[in-house]
């Protein structure tokens, strides 16, 4: 079973697989192909990432890859904590410039399905925190860009001064961006 909870981005979805648990932990299917596309997400992944974030505050972000490598994203934890971010960046979007946040932990399984044309990023709330995700298309660093993780209002839940990486620090802000994405209307 899978439960599919829609955000309020048409396109990022909340996806929470079932956990079989007993006295020596869970057993949960993180991707299954099928019960996928029967959920109308109907996506074909070609790499694996895992990351570890050792300090809490540690944000990376906001990533996202250009076309013609534009990577969708299903994003989970498989160790601690995080708040996982994903904002709207496609051209004509009713919801260009929003953005939606959810929280991520090795505990509740949940994981978030980010969309082609939205930047994704995320804080870590635990130490060792570890992100798992899969991609819908390889890393191409000539179409690797980002946006500055404090230019979109983003309530990130924390205090203090973010760990950040060089290249985070020095992306560029939302105001003034040029996005290569369009925004498409679903299909009905």
């Amino acid at each position: 079973m899978l439960e599919v909870t829609e955000t309020r981005l048409p396109g990022v979805v909340l996806l929470t697989p079932a956990r079989f648990g007993d006295h020596r932990g869970f057993f949960s299917e993180s991707w299954n192909r099928k019960r996928m596309a029967e959920a109308g997400l109907d996506i074909d992944f070609v790499q694996d990432n895992h990351s570890l974030s050792s300090d809490v505050g540690t944000i990376r972000g906001l990533h996202f890859q250009t076309p013609p490598h534009a990577q969708g994203k299903l994003v989970r934890c498989g160790r601690g904590a995080l708040f996982d971010v994903a904002v709207d960046i496609r051209n004509g979007s009713p919801t260009y410039g929003e953005w939606v946040g959810e929280e991520l932990t090795a505990e509740n399984g949940k994981q978030l399905w980010v969309p082609p044309g939205f930047a994704h990023g995320f804080v870590t709330r635990l130490p060792d925190t570890e992100i798992i995700y899969k991609c819908t298309d390889y890393y191409a660093p000539d179409c690797d860009a980002g946006l500055r993780w404090d230019s979109c209002g983003i309530e990130w839940g924390f205090d203090g001064d973010p760990v950040l990486s060089e290249k985070d620090t020095a992306a560029p802000a939302l105001e003034g961006f040029v996005s290569p994405f369009t925004f498409e209307e679903p299909a009905k």
